[in-house]
């Protein structure tokens, strides 16, 4: 590499390439492979993309041997300290925190839009009572699209603005209906004098015989939860929105997306996973036996909620998150619930365990999330959509900044193939 004119030179048979090296803010030089292909007549091959950057970005920074993430460039323990998540939404969709009028008016904006059309609702009912609640997020999100067609023009700057604000506003709406609906009660509108936390938590526990008062302690952990989970650099459903915005797909479908993507158990599902992993667990006395499982590597069985792909010490997350779960379980006791006994003797067992210790297998962002959810009285199927209501801030600044980026092409992945070479069509006679 020549560090002078930060190039890098690939020599591979008889070709050689000068390949330019681009230095970010922050983290490693990444070097421009666009015409790796056109000179060189290769591709590279990167399987799950863990070494390729398929675009720019200013909004999120993660550095996994750190344990650090960045909005912005704000660090997230003290966003979680001394925002909220409707702040850090502003922070995320327009790259600076809000001066006091800006965060008046966002709040307005949002708060107005809350609502859902009322057509809407019989999309609710054509789903089955034991629909999981993100099919039915994945169609009607999908199908938003068909109601405001005001803002389905991605080369409209106000219509892309006016797009952002009605999914952040009305997703968390979408999620509590698609609880109710689950669950056989009727729809809870949304307050308008209500926080943005609160206001899900009303919608979804709230019933018409009698007033439901948020807990303050309740909605700090929500906002938190929410905040915590808003945006998390080039992930998997980030990058299927943003692989679904470069085709020209509207907003809302580009969002649906990012919620089927969402879906997956190795993606927003594993704070579910990790709830289900206590259930098998079941009792405190039974720990020590999948303690061993978890050691042994020839049984196949992996602790869920301890660790991490990108972080490769402690989640910068999970220590804010184990604050907001600390103070839940405080306020709700864990004394009659089995379940979150176990999981507070596994947290104290991981963090103390010279094994877990040495593999840096701490617990992690889903499990204590998913601890604050279970004690609030959430069933697991809604953890996943309470992720999808979190993260669409992400998703839409993610997507806004692509939509900007003026080297921004269709996604168009390519392939190692490995199957047979050209033959000859054989009549089904002579086959």
């Amino acid at each position: 590499m020549d560090k002078a004119t930060k190039t890098a030179k690939l020599t591979f048979g008889s070709t050689s390439i000068d390949l330019p090296i681009q230095s970010p803010t922050l983290g490693p030089d990444v070097l421009d492979i666009r015409k790796l292909y056109a000179e060189g007549d290769v591709f590279t091959y990167d399987p799950g993309f863990t070494s390729t950057a398929a675009c720019e970005s200013a909004i999120t920074y993660i550095d996994g041997d750190k344990g650090e993430l960045l909005y912005r460039g704000y660090p997230i323990e003290q966003l979680a300290e001394k925002s909220t998540h409707l702040e850090t939404c502003f922070l995320l969709l327009y790259g600076e925190l809000p001066t006091a009028p800006q965060l008046a008016d966002f709040k307005e904006r949002v708060t107005k839009h809350t609502m859902v059309h009322e057509q809407m609702h019989y999309f609710f009912r054509g789903f089955r009572r034991d629909a999981h609640p993100m099919a039915t997020m994945v169609g009607v999100v999908g199908a938003m699209s068909a109601f405001y067609h005001d803002s389905t023009d991605i080369n409209d700057p106000w219509q892309r603005e006016v797009a952002a604000i009605r999914m952040i506003a009305k997703l968390p709406t979408i999620a509590a209906m698609a609880y109710k609906y689950s669950v056989g009660q009727p729809f809870v509108y949304p307050r308008n004098s209500l926080s943005y936390a609160g206001n899900f938590l009303n919608m979804c526990f709230a019933v018409p015989a009698e007033d439901y008062v948020v807990n303050p302690i309740l909605e700090k952990a929500m906002d938190r939860i929410m905040m915590l989970h808003a945006d998390h650099e080039q992930n998997a459903s980030t990058s299927t929105v943003r692989l679904a915005g470069s085709s020209g797909a509207n907003p809302f479908a580009c969002i649906a997306a990012g919620i089927a993507c969402l879906w997956g158990p190795a993606h927003g599902g594993a704070n579910q996973a990790c709830l289900e992993m206590l259930k098998e667990i079941g009792t405190v006395d039974r720990i020590p036996e999948f303690i061993a499982k978890a050691k042994d590597k020839t049984s196949g069985f992996r602790l869920m909620g301890f660790g991490h792909r990108v972080y490769k010490n402690f989640d910068p997350r999970a220590k804010v998150m184990k604050e907001s779960a600390d103070e839940v379980l405080e306020l709700l006791g864990v004394h009659n619930n089995p379940l979150l006994q176990v999981a507070k003797e596994l947290e104290r067992i991981a963090l103390e365990d010279p094994y877990f210790v040495s593999k840096k297998l701490y617990p992690n962002v889903d499990f204590y999330s998913g601890i604050i959810l279970e004690a609030m009285g959430f069933p697991t199927s809604m953890f996943t959509p309470i992720f999808a209501i979190s993260r669409t801030v992400g998703w839409i600044s993610q997507w806004r900044e692509m939509i900007a980026d003026p080297t921004q092409k269709i996604g168009r992945p390519r392939q190692l193939y490995i199957g047979p070479g050209q033959r000859d069509y054989v009549d089904v006679a002579k086959r």
